[in-house]
């Protein structure tokens, strides 16, 4: 499976906003210059986020974006669906039914694997965790964090 720049990119906007956002809305311009990403690609992933709830927008002189529950209560799988949609890699390993050939293929084993692996990551860690590890790299300065 490949995540694709709209689900990496949900990732980013999502931890600016939790980073960024807890003293109020954070505008799609700041996010962009800070993650050095493209203003308009951005919006279009915005727009799938505020479709599942995820985001608001308030307009104004003070208005841009803010989550609508607590970091600690979004997890990376709600981010990840509303960017790119099932995260299976097949159709049948998230729904048998998709498949008529499920119960006599030698490889559907795999698939299921393979998808119950990736909701097992990415529904335990939260967007809270992500902005901790992003404050925690800004104050120590680390290009790099791997675990």
């Amino acid at each position: 499976m490949k995540i694709s720049t709209k689900g990496r990119y949900g990732l980013r906007i999502m931890t600016d906003l939790a980073v960024n956002g807890k003293d109020g809305c954070v505008s799609l311009k700041d996010i962009a210059e800070r993650e050095k990403l493209s203003e308009k690609y951005l919006e279009q992933i915005i727009n799938l986020l505020s479709k599942e709830g995820l985001v608001k927008s308030v307009r104004g002189a003070k208005g841009g974006y803010h989550l609508t529950r607590s970091a600690a209560d979004i997890t990376v799988e709600d981010i990840l669906k509303a960017t790119e949609g099932s995260l299976a890699p097949t159709p049948c390993a998230e729904d048998t039914e998709k498949c008529e050939n499920y119960c006599d293929c030698v490889t559907s084993f795999i698939w299921t694997q393979i998808y119950e692996a990736t909701i097992s990551v990415v529904s335990r860690i939260t967007l809270e965790d992500l902005a901790q590890r992003s404050i925690a790299a800004e104050k120590t300065g680390l290009e790099c964090i791997k675990k």
